[in-house]
This record gives C-alpha cells, structure tokens and sequence, in this order.
C-alpha cells in the first residue's frame, strides 16, 4: 500500500497571518507532496518494505547507508504529517492540568519552555525541526538536522516545529525566531501533546 498525503486537519487560511493559505499551497501542496511521491517511487523497488508501516520503513532504511534517499523521504514524510498535527487555530487549545504540570516540573513554567524552544529551534544551524518529546518523567526540547527525527531513537515525540526555511520564508523570510516565537505563542497544539502524551499514537502515514 502506497503512502498518501494527509490532509490539513485545519482550513488552509486559518493560521494566518502566522502561516497564510499561500504558505500551505507550497508547504503541503508541493513540499511534502514530493517527500510522499519519492518515497513511493523508491519503495516500488524494495518489495520487502512495500506495505509495511511508515514507521518501520524509516527504521529499516536508517540502519541501511544505502537506503539514505528513502530514509530523508520517509522520514521527511513523517515529519511534516507530525507537524500539521502539531498545529492549530490560535486560541484554540491550550495545556491541560496534566500538561501544565509537566511543563512546570521539566521547564519551570511554560514562559520558560517557550524561551528554551525558541532558542533551540533559533540555533539549529541550517535545516532542520525543533521537537517537544517525552523524556522518562518529563518532557525535554531537542533539534535535529535535515530529515532525522526522535523515531530512530525511541523516543517519543509529541510535536514539532519545521525550521527548515521553506517553512516560514513566504510569511516570515529570513525571520526563524518570529515564526517560532508564533509557533510556541498561538500555534502549538496542546492536543496533540496530550493525546500522544497519553499513548494514542498511531502510525503518521494517513494511506
């Protein structure tokens, strides 16, 4: 079974002026399209990973140096599924008490951890995603380059922001601490944190 692309779980226009409809037609329309459609075109080669999860595709193809055009695909597929996930319309959720709680005990408050994501993602030198992830009996703030994310490490991540340029630059150009700044400000989908928080993480391919 092939991978397809999610839909927006959101109206394209409604993140705006954060992220216009214009920046969705790229992002999601184009971008991600293409991660989707190659990963597709390189495992129509590779019967012994067609119809397997995406998550094992991008583990198996991780511990395989030949396998690193279907690794940033996969995984790049992967990651921005998680992404449009961890977005909603400003104002829309917030943390919960169980939420709060941890942000409290792991950051010392959620001013901080905005501080602390914004710095992270802001430092992440080139491409890349700045995660929020579950780290033993807390939550932690990690970046990584290009398409790796948290998976192949067995953690768990509960969303991410994209920091890679084509993310921001139709709205935001060369501003990547902005479009964080409005990412952790109005952005961020606290559902999301707290469903996969709570163990409901189901497989990112939508196929």
């Amino acid at each position: 079974m092939a991978f397809s692309l999610p839909a927006l779980p959101f109206d394209r226009a409604s993140l705006a002026p954060a992220l216009s409809a214009e920046s969705f037609d790229y992002h999601h329309g184009k971008h991600h399209k293409a991660y989707v459609d190659t990963a597709n075109t390189l495992l129509a080669d590779l019967p012994a990973l067609g119809g397997k999860p995406l998550e094992d595709v991008i583990r198996a193809a991780a511990a395989d140096p030949a396998l690193g055009k279907l690794f940033n695909n996969a995984a790049q597929h992967w990651n921005h599924s998680l992404f449009w996930q961890s977005l909603s319309v400003p104002g829309s959720t917030k943390p919960s008490a169980a939420v709060t709680t941890l942000i409290d005990a792991s950051f010392g408050g959620l001013d901080k951890f905005k501080t602390a994501f914004v710095a992270a993602a802001v430092g992440q030198f080139g491409s890349g995603w700045a995660w929020l992830v579950k780290d033993g009996d807390r939550l932690a703030i990690r970046t990584t380059g290009n398409a790796a994310l948290p998976l192949v490490d067995g953690q768990l991540a509960l969303a991410v922001c994209d920091v890679w340029e084509h993310a921001y630059y139709i709205d935001h150009r060369n501003a990547r601490a902005a479009f964080v700044q409005a990412f952790v400000d109005s952005l961020l989908n606290w559902t999301t944190v707290e469903s996969r928080l709570a163990g409901k993480v189901p497989s990112m391919d939508q196929g």
